[in-house]
């Protein structure tokens, strides 16, 4: 049994790890600002706390020691080395939630060499100095230069699932059934997914098991835009108003110019097994569109 502390843990696949943790037995800690509330009530204990409080936090973790942190609400560099600043001597190994964003969309097959947070140059500064993707490559590299405990970096693409706040996927099947135009860029442009559940089941494999660094994390297989235009129109029954151009106001949240993807391999050699996108794509999509209906 862990001791088990996790930063952004009451929605999606944070809220579906503190499930999988608790289901285990760890003793599991969730710090919010309090503004979502606590579903898991006196299951957890509730730190509330604002992580840009450097002071705040400092007090509300005081004298505390975590075998593992889970860390999917940190966007910049000084919130990272804030965190080593606070952390460092009070726990045993840290999991952060990264993304596939920190790799450039240039059409290749993306592996965790491809961005090496060891021998990036840092400059820090707060979310809103970056991209969201050179936030989080920053992160990393703080993360690792700093922290002196074990880091993993869990690359995750956009992540699926019909609890999923952003709705991105929603947004397809919705536009789709109502006839109404989504924007695309390249309908060719290939991309890699992970389901919720799964990318709960990952970050809790990656805390509980020996290893360390960055890891993609994704379901195994990809799929083009056009294809998965057509299978959304196969389980609604509807034909999709598709227009190449970059109108903001009816831009898919997956319009890409070139394929972006990655492999899985280095987790897989670690000895996790991911599902197959197509085995569960199109039930989801069924599940969205019947909640549409």
């Amino acid at each position: 049994m862990k001791n088990i502390l996790v930063l952004g843990g009451t929605r999606f696949f944070g809220r579906k790890l503190v499930e999988l943790l608790l289901e285990e037995g760890h003793n599991v800690a969730i710090l919010t600002r309090g503004q979502s509330g606590n579903p898991f009530g006196d299951k957890v204990e509730h730190i509330v706390a604002d992580r840009l409080n450097k002071e705040e936090l400092s007090q509300k973790i005081d004298g505390r020691v975590f075998d593992i942190v889970y860390d999917n609400i940190c966007y910049s560099p000084n919130e990272a080395y804030s965190f080593c600043e606070l952390f460092n001597g009070k726990i045993k190994k840290l999991v952060f939630t990264s993304t596939l964003s920190t790799y450039e969309i240039d059409g290749k097959e993306k592996s965790e060499p491809d961005f090496n947070p060891y021998n990036y140059e840092i400059q820090m500064g707060d979310s809103k100095d970056f991209t969201y993707g050179e936030g989080k490559r920053q992160a990393e590299a703080v993360f690792f230069k700093y922290a002196k405990f074990p880091v993993v970096a869990v690359r995750f693409p956009i992540v699926m699932g019909e609890d999923d706040y952003t709705r991105r996927l929603h947004f397809h099947v919705e536009r789709i059934v109502d006839e109404t135009p989504i924007g695309f860029i390249n309908m060719d442009a290939e991309m890699s997914f992970i389901q919720a559940s799964e990318a709960a089941q990952f970050l809790k494999w990656a805390g509980l098991n020996d290893i360390e660094g960055p890891y993609n994390a994704i379901a195994t297989g990809k799929i083009s835009l056009s294809d998965l235009i057509k299978l959304i129109e196969d389980v609604t029954g509807k034909t999709a108003k598709i227009l190449l151009e970059e109108n903001e106001d009816i831009l898919s949240p997956y319009a890409i110019p070139a394929s972006w993807y990655m492999t899985n391999e280095k987790a897989i050699n670690s000895g996790f097994v991911f599902s197959n996108l197509q085995d569960w794509l199109k039930p989801l999509v069924e599940a969205i569109a019947s909640n549409k209906e």
